[in-house]
């Protein structure tokens, strides 16, 4: 479609021309010229306004040292696991325990002191030493006396102040006794059997003589018989009457 002509018409000299009715009005310049009053203020009111602050950028975190970490505390007694009954030992089940321990040992008791004798001290023949002692001097041997008595040493020595025959014993009540028979001296065998504390206490008196009574070392009483040539001495700690015992019995 073509566009409409648009026609002038003359006025007056000197005025610009009119435009007619019906004719088209010259287009709007475009661009920053032909922006409206309001929105050049708006801009200038923009531009005169102060610029907001910008936040600055915060800065790199910096690496925390590591602190010690601190021990946990133990897992109290009630966190902890334990047996349940039927897992643990019971008293019944340790009193079995001991029981089966306790029976062999007690059977091998019974064994060692009634088939072996093992309370029993051990025995020895006091033969050969008091056929040596012979030799030398004539030697009073036990006669006649009980079971419980058993000999546990028997020896014979010559010395420079004579020679001596020794039998050790144990008595009825388990006590040591020992029977003495020597040609030392008795000045010299006494203090040396008794102790040099030894003092006479009283006298004992057999069929075959009289013995001297001495105490001894603590806990120990002492019989004495001397002669010429022999001097024999029964000590030990035990009672007098076991002592007496063996004394009466010597032939």
């Amino acid at each position: 479609m073509e566009p409409a002509a648009t026609s002038t018409t003359p006025g007056e000299p000197g005025e610009p021309a009119r435009p007619q009715a019906g004719a088209a009005s010259p287009p709007e310049p475009s661009g920053p010229a032909s922006a409206s009053p309001a929105a050049s203020g708006r801009a200038s009111a923009a531009a005169s306004e102060p610029a907001e602050p910008v936040a600055p950028e915060p800065a790199a975190a910096q690496p925390v040292a590591s602190e010690p970490v601190a021990p946990q505390p133990a897992a109290s007694a009630a966190s902890q696991p334990r047996l349940s009954k039927r897992e643990g030992r019971s008293p019944r089940d340790m009193a079995l325990s001991l029981i089966v321990l306790i029976v062999p040992i007690a059977l091998l008791l019974i064994f060692y002191r009634v088939v072996l004798d093992g309370d029993k001290p051990l025995t020895v023949d006091p033969a050969p030493s008091i056929q040596q002692a012979s030799k030398e001097f004539t030697v009073l041997a036990p006669a006649g006396l009980d079971q419980d008595w058993h000999v546990t040493a028997a020896t014979f020595k010559h010395e420079k102040a004579g020679a001596t025959l020794r039998i050790g014993y144990v008595d009825p009540d388990g006590d040591p006794v020992q029977l003495v028979e020597s040609t030392t001296p008795a000045d010299t065998l006494l203090p040396a059997e008794v102790g040099k504390d030894g003092k006479r206490t009283g006298t004992y008196r057999t069929d075959a003589g009289a013995w001297l009574v001495y105490s001894g070392r603590p806990g120990e009483v002492a019989l004495v018989s001397t002669e010429a040539n022999r001097t024999i001495l029964i000590v030990g700690k035990s009672e007098q009457a076991n002592l007496e015992k063996l004394a009466a019995s010597l032939k």
